[in-house]
């Protein structure tokens, strides 16, 4: 049988399967039960990108098996071949939606089967930047465990984001592999159609940052070739279903690495026997380039390790966390007062811990100087202590300055990992990411406890409160420059983000002074200055530069932004905001949702559904993209009269913006412990509910002028 009979054969096979557990759901269930994947407002993406019909009842799931009937065409012929692969994905996707309908739940540890919208949502920051350089998808069964765990680790220690599908998820546990969504090693299920759950990630992208509309296919097929760097490694025999789903990668534009004989074509189908060079194999078919800063530490160093926790069990040493003195400050020097790459440890290292978990005070003084370096540049460098610290496997960071929380693993450490190690990590990175701006560094780390905390009132609690006074000034009427920031375009071409001092980019991870420290390190890069000139109206943020500014970078597509209006021409959004602010008309003001919450907001809506309204670069007045921090600003909804307009949020948000929230609003309106006024989950999710609390508490919204 040859490679294009093979495809036809298994595009059938996969049709065959979709009717039988169809049939089964709609006897045990009936035609209007309802059809859908947790936690999304694409329906079963697939079929919706490509007839523009969402599915909602197991009668129209039923029809749209004629989707795949008519995409199956057996003609030896690429194009036809191509086709038939599609057909499988629709058929896999099909397959998946009635897995959920006969099951509440399909899938278990370790699999996750859907990846819901607010996932995708997360993974677009790292990915734009370059943090996740690819995706991988590791399908079938490798010779034996060890082999799999070296090619899963080899993508790991690249950053790459790797799904797994079959009986490659328990070699990789036998393996001890780190797998997880936090850790980007993610087992999706057993069953061949699970790979429709890694599909539908890349066809949601599309929606969710690419602002595509469901029914124009092409466009998705093109967005995923050129957007989504991702490919298939297929190991083990394959079966004619296997094959056609890889014709159904490769029409998305990703190729298939396999280790059997197969009838390649070049770039897109290859064998590779040797499990060693798959990875590089795979990375070149797709152009996938890695930057590898080689660090002289005795564990792996990746941003794929970001988010790895080392629970209470796990921990060999820790610091900080409230329960030892901890913080963490970059300062500015001469260049004559720098010793470029010395390491110095005052104190007792972890080696002197006799029985784990033990506990040590830890300061991180880390020194750097420069031509270009600049002291507005200090906390910048400082924040990405966090994600330099969390890539070290076995190493845990949170908080910052000095409430820092730091932990070492067991085993880390029985590799070998010293409190050295830290500062050598330090050093690499701050070389490679600001070399631009520091041409020396020099670190230290204290953990003798008296010295620990002379350096923090000697150094860092005099250099925090100067920033913090520095900050204080930093408002939108006292500089006389906005950046701009285009990272996002790669997923969101019409997308521009404008980062002023009080309002940062919606992602949250760009700052007025992260903005203009990446200009300095890179003068044609993501983020470029905009001179505040040409005032239109100052109230709605309006500057003829600025509009210039935008229209040019967004191809066009949007020509006119207002900086603090939600109702008029608000800035658009590219998909990857960590909340969404709305309009609920009967409450005077508006709702804010956060990515983590998953529940119905009072809009009547999710976050998912909220936030499929907007994003992709487009503009929709009433709806707005934001950060965390946004919310506090004097500019949030300044034109429609501030915080004051804030009538819900979830718990967690409205805990989290709290205190500075309060401090705004003394400030604008001289009210009290604003927040309190402010309803929740916990106290209403229903329109009625929170007016009646808001009514209850008197909320300034009531009293306002109407806001539509």
């Amino acid at each position: 049988m040859n490679l294009f009979q093979t495809i036809f054969t298994g595009s059938n096979q996969a049709l065959e399967a979709a009717k039988g557990l169809v049939a089964q759901a709609i006897s045990e269930k009936g035609k209007d039960c309802k059809v859908a994947f947790p936690d999304t407002a694409y329906a079963l993406p697939i079929i919706f990108a490509a007839t523009g019909k969402k599915i909602t009842t197991l009668e129209e799931l039923e029809g749209a098996l004629a989707v795949v009937e008519s995409l199956i065409v057996q003609e030896e012929r690429l194009e036809k071949a191509l086709n038939a692969g599609l057909a499988t994905a629709v058929a896999a996707e099909i397959i998946e939606a009635a897995k959920y309908v006969l099951s509440d739940t399909p899938y278990t540890e370790p699999c996750i089967g859907f990846v819901p919208d607010p996932v995708i949502r997360s993974l677009g920051v790292p990915l734009v930047t370059g943090d996740i350089p690819g995706i991988a998808v590791v399908l079938g069964e490798c010779p034996d465990s060890e082999t799999a765990a070296k090619v899963i680790k080899d993508y790991q220690s690249k950053g790459l984001l790797t799904f797994l599908v079959g009986k490659v998820i328990d070699q990789a546990i036998e393996a001890n592999v780190k797998m997880g969504l936090d850790l980007r090693v993610i087992p999706v299920g057993y069953d061949v159609t699970s790979v429709i759950h890694v599909v539908s990630v890349a066809i949601r992208a599309g929606f969710i940052f690419g602002a595509l509309e469901g029914g124009k296919f092409g466009d998705f097929l093109e967005y995923t070739d050129k957007r989504i760097l991702a490919f298939v490694n297929a190991f083990g025999p394959l079966s004619e279903l296997v094959v056609s789903a890889g014709a159904g990668a490769i029409a998305l534009g990703f190729p298939v690495i396999t280790d059997q004989d197969v009838q390649e074509v070049p770039t897109l189908l290859l064998t590779q026997k040797d499990y060693d060079k798959v990875p590089k194999t795979s990375l070149e078919a797709r152009h996938i380039k890695i930057k590898i800063t080689e660090i002289p530490i005795p564990v792996a160093f990746a941003a794929a390790f970001e988010g790895e926790r080392i629970r209470k069990n796990d921990m060999f040493a820790e610091f900080g966390g409230g329960k030892t003195d901890a913080w963490e400050l970059v300062m500015q020097r001469e260049l004559s007062e720098v010793e470029d790459h010395k390491i110095t440890l005052i104190g007792p290292d972890v080696d002197t811990i006799t029985e784990a978990p033990g506990r040590l005070p830890l300061g991180v003084f880390i020194e750097v100087a420069g031509a270009n370096m600049q002291k507005d540049f200090e906390p910048v460098l400082e924040r990405r202590l966090h994600y330099f610290l969390n890539y070290i496997e076995g190493v845990m960071h949170v908080g910052q300055r000095n409430l820092t929380w730091v932990r070492i693993g067991k085993e880390a450490y029985e590799k070998g990992f010293r409190l050295n190690h830290i500062g050598e990590v330090i050093y690499a990175k701050i070389l490679d990411e600001f070399g631009s701006v520091v041409d020396k560094c020099q670190v230290t780390i204290v953990t003798d406890p008296d010295k620990c905390g002379e350096l923090r009132e000697k150094y860092a609690m005099p250099r925090y409160m100067e920033r913090d006074e520095r900050l204080e000034s930093l408002i939108d009427e006292n500089v006389d420059t906005f950046y701009t920031c285009n990272l996002c375009q790669s997923f969101a071409p019409a997308h521009v983000c404008v980062v002023t001092p009080e309002r940062l980019g919606l992602c949250g991870a760009v700052s007025w002074l992260d903005a203009k420290a990446t200009l300095e390190l890179n003068p044609t890069g993501p983020c470029q200055a905009i001179p505040k000139e040409g005032v239109i109206d100052e109230n709605l943020g309006i500057w003829q530069k600025v509009n210039e500014v935008v229209e040019q970078m967004s191809q066009g597509a949007v020509s006119q932004v207002t900086l603090y209006s939600l109702l008029q021409d608000p800035m658009t959004s590219c998909g990857c905001f960590e909340c969404i602010c709305g309009i609920m008309p009967e409450a005077n003001g508006v709702v804010i949702v956060n990515r983590e919450y998953g529940s119905i907001s009072p809009l009547g809506m999710t976050f998912g559904e909220l936030a499929s309204m907007t994003g992709g670069g487009v503009q929709t007045p009433g709806f707005m993209g934001h950060g965390r921090p946004f919310i506090s600003s004097k500019k949030f909804l300044k034109a429609e009269g501030g915080v004051s307009r804030i009538v819900w949020m979830p718990k967690e948000l409205k805990e989290f913006v709290k205190e500075k929230l309060n401090k705004t609003a003394k400030e604008l309106y001289d009210i009290d412990n604003f927040a309190d006024m402010i309803c929740d989950e916990t106290i209403s999710t229903d329109s009625e509910g929170v007016l009646a609390f808001l009514e209850e508490k008197g909320h300034p919204a009531l009293t306002m002028d109407p806001i539509m």
